[in-house]
């Protein structure tokens, strides 16, 4: 009956269960000091094992042995390899995430343009800022096309970047469309080159499929 009305205890850390939680109130009531330690390693194995994502955390076995002090109440009285502290185990716990308040000046591009655009103005060297301009604009270029459906000139892209910038970054910008080089997708010989290809074997393929026509419709009158 006794049993029956025992108090049952709250468990201090869950993620062991009631079982661990029966040993550690067992352990500290070991009078044998080496004993107790003994037995506290043997159930540290055990938690090791309950508790196997611990492993990729740095100094897991020294968690697992403040683990084990906490669930003691802060009382566990053995031989350690660590300095035991409940403090220890509060400092685990995760910390609150701290959530950005900056609100980007354009939406479409997001603060991480910006951070680049930052970047960009503290490099000194002059080919270098222009190579970080260009990339610059090409991911901007992208973002603002994945997020509007309204076309975007570079003249655009470029005074966002000086904007940006506050001014310290800039480049020719008949030199920028000559050369298209805010399009993410111009290869070595150039975008209009690739279009123009493009076209070409279009049409090609168009005329061929004339010329199997003009065959077949003579081969029919032939016979």
């Amino acid at each position: 009956m006794e049993a029956s009305t025992s108090f049952k205890q709250d468990l201090l850390l869950r993620e062991y269960g009631r079982n661990v939680q029966d040993l550690v109130n067992y352990i500290s009531k070991v009078e044998d000091r080496t004993e107790r330690t003994r037995l506290s390693q043997l159930l540290i194995n055990l938690m090791a094992k309950l508790n196997p994502q611990l492993r990729d955390t740095q100094d897991y076995q020294q968690k697992l042995w403040n683990h084990l002090f906490v669930m003691s109440g802060s009382t566990l009285d053995v031989d350690a390899p660590y300095h035991l502290s409940a403090m220890e185990y509060l400092n685990d716990k995760p910390q609150p995430m701290d959530y950005a308040t900056q609100t980007p000046v354009f939406k479409h591009y997001g603060t991480n343009v910006e951070l680049l655009i930052q970047k960009a103005t503290e490099l000194e060297d002059e080919k270098e800022r222009e190579a970080a301009i260009i990339s610059i604009g090409k991911l901007m270029k992208t973002l603002y096309k994945s997020y509007n459906k309204d076309s975007i000139t570079d003249d655009i892209i470029l005074n966002d970047i000086r904007q940006l910038s506050k001014g310290k970054l800039n480049m020719d910008l008949r030199y920028i469309e000559s050369n298209n080089l805010f399009e993410s997708n111009v290869g070595s010989g150039g975008g209009k080159q690739q279009d123009n290809q493009q076209r070409s074997q279009q049409q090609g393929r168009g005329d061929n499929r004339g010329r199997k026509n003009q065959r077949s419709s003579s081969n029919q009158r032939n016979k």
